[in-house]
């Protein structure tokens, strides 16, 4: 069999792979990755891995979602609640992502214990989406798989996005046409299969405050084909006894037009200004001076007990490259090292409190499994 030549490193303080790290447990799985909590043997930091095999992303042609993830992973370093990046390497038979641990699990297992939050718990979460997608925004990014199981808690309660393989670069005005992301949250236009662009953000936003304070999406149904002429034609239906303010707010971020959707036309700002925020400091939020309303417990087993254990019973299989693997491709541009980079880490700032009651422990979810994506 024939051997891929991988790139070499000269500088050893950057040749950064898998003998670097210490395998821990399995804390996620869906339909092209693996992570995996790892130990960095030189630090004894904590990390998470994604590992992809190469063969699976060429199969399903995700070669560009992957490149994509890796340059914007990289371009986003500095925004408090998009998951920071510190290592990509490759092997002849996968890729690998060293990310930030978020020992807090995903905010999914958090309302799925909870089954729905308080309009205060839902507030802070959701204003950490908004500065997070008002980041990527700006610099010609959506991210369109905005969902409970890919917002993660961090040590302090604050929420991380994580995942971009579905996110798009250099979006100028309406010219994304592919179909993707996951069918509760996506947006009209999205299925009608006419052009879009930022606004989708700003519908899967009101989804996920929708599902936080009802305890479902929006337009939720166990068919498809249902679910998506819901989402077509349907207004959302909203409990007794919620209040006027919470619903403009969802109302403006569910409206089916586009083009009339709350954020439209002045993106993040138009959302930070609706009556449903009043009272937020944002630059409270954004230096993280509020407590959060569930601050997770790290037990000795470094937060695990926070994860699903649908996952973290899985066994670690070996990383080592099987011999009977099909050679693939080299992927050009992939290693990344964030201590060569001279990237500062986050500074944790000191916190202030609000009144927001604890949330309850986390319940078993599937992971991805609902996705559906097209090429771009």
């Amino acid at each position: 069999m024939e051997h891929v030549t991988l790139p070499t490193n000269t500088n050893k303080k950057s040749a950064i792979g898998l003998d670097s790290f210490l395998t821990v447990s399995v804390i996620g799985k869906g339909s092209y990755a693996k992570v995996i909590l790892v130990k960095k043997k030189e630090t004894g930091e904590y990390y998470a891995m994604k590992v992809l095999k190469k063969i699976n992303v060429e199969q399903k042609k995700q070669e560009n979602h992957v490149q994509t993830e890796r340059n914007i992973l990289v371009e986003m370093k500095g925004c408090p609640f998009l998951i920071d990046f510190y290592y990509s390497f490759q092997t002849s038979t996968k890729l690998f992502f060293v990310l930030e641990y978020c020992p807090g699990g995903e905010l999914f297992n958090l309302l799925q214990k909870r089954r729905r939050f308080t309009e205060e718990q839902a507030r802070f979460y959701a204003a950490q989406m908004v500065i997070a997608l008002e980041y990527l925004h700006k610099r010609g990014i959506i991210y369109r798989d905005l969902k409970p199981e890919n917002v993660l808690i961090d040590s302090k309660g604050y929420i991380k996005i994580t995942d971009f393989g579905l996110s798009r670069m250099n979006v100028k005005s309406n010219e994304a046409k592919s179909i993707c992301g996951t069918p509760e949250y996506l947006a009209p236009e999205i299925i009608l299969k006419l052009g879009y662009g930022k606004p989708v953000d700003w519908w899967t936003l009101g989804s996920i405050v929708y599902e936080m304070l009802f305890g479902v999406p929006p337009f939720y149904t166990n068919n498809r084909q249902e679910l998506f002429e819901r989402i077509k034609f349907l207004p959302p239906k909203y409990p007794n006894g919620v209040s006027p303010t919470t619903k403009a707010f969802l109302e403006g971020l569910l409206r089916k037009d586009p083009s009339k959707r709350l954020g439209s036309i002045n993106d993040a700002e138009e959302i930070k200004e609706h009556p449903w925020f009043a009272g937020i400091n944002w630059q409270y939020i954004l230096e993280k001076k509020y407590e959060a309303p569930f601050i997770p417990r790290i037990n000795n087993d470094m937060g695990l007990n926070n994860f699903d254990p649908d996952f973290t019973e899985i066994p670690i299989h070996s990383l080592e490259t099987p011999l009977d693997l099909p050679t693939c491709k080299v992927y050009n541009d992939f290693s990344w090292n964030e201590e060569v980079q001279h990237i500062n880490k986050e500074k944790t700032l000191p916190e202030t409190k609000i009144n927001l009651e604890p949330i309850g422990e986390k319940n078993e979810t599937d992971f991805d499994s609902r996705m559906i994506e097209d090429e771009d």
